[in-house]
């Protein structure tokens, strides 16, 4: 049986939500959300985030709305917010908000899907 993962305390959180922008924790779970362009944005992120998490094996709650999607982490099992919550977290950042560096052959999208 795998050993469960530590639950981190409120302060552990606080300080490695400011490492995480645009992310908060609120009733008991990491919490961000993302400004879409429609409904087109809503089910790229969705399935973005949806593909993530199981490949990650730790999933998200998710709320898909016209003009946003709503991410919800914790982890269940532990009963808390753990490491595995902010590394998912981080992953989804980076993923959803991804463009081309600069110097890049790639230039993204014509419109922009997320709203920073």
């Amino acid at each position: 049986m795998p050993e469960q993962e530590p639950v981190l305390s409120d302060a552990e959180i606080s300080e490695r939500l400011e490492k995480l922008r645009g992310w908060e924790y609120h009733a008991g779970t990491l919490q961000r959300v993302f400004q879409t362009d429609g409904w087109r944005g809503s089910l790229l992120v969705t399935n973005a985030i949806a593909f993530l998490c199981e490949s990650a094996d730790h999933h998200a709650d998710l709320t898909v709305t016209w003009p946003k999607v709503s991410v919800a982490l914790s982890t269940h099992s532990a009963g808390g917010i753990t490491a595995k919550d902010f590394e998912v977290a981080g992953l989804i950042e980076a993923l959803v908000l991804w463009k081309p560096p600069a110097g890049s052959s790639l230039r993204g999208p014509a419109k922009a899907f997320v709203r920073e």
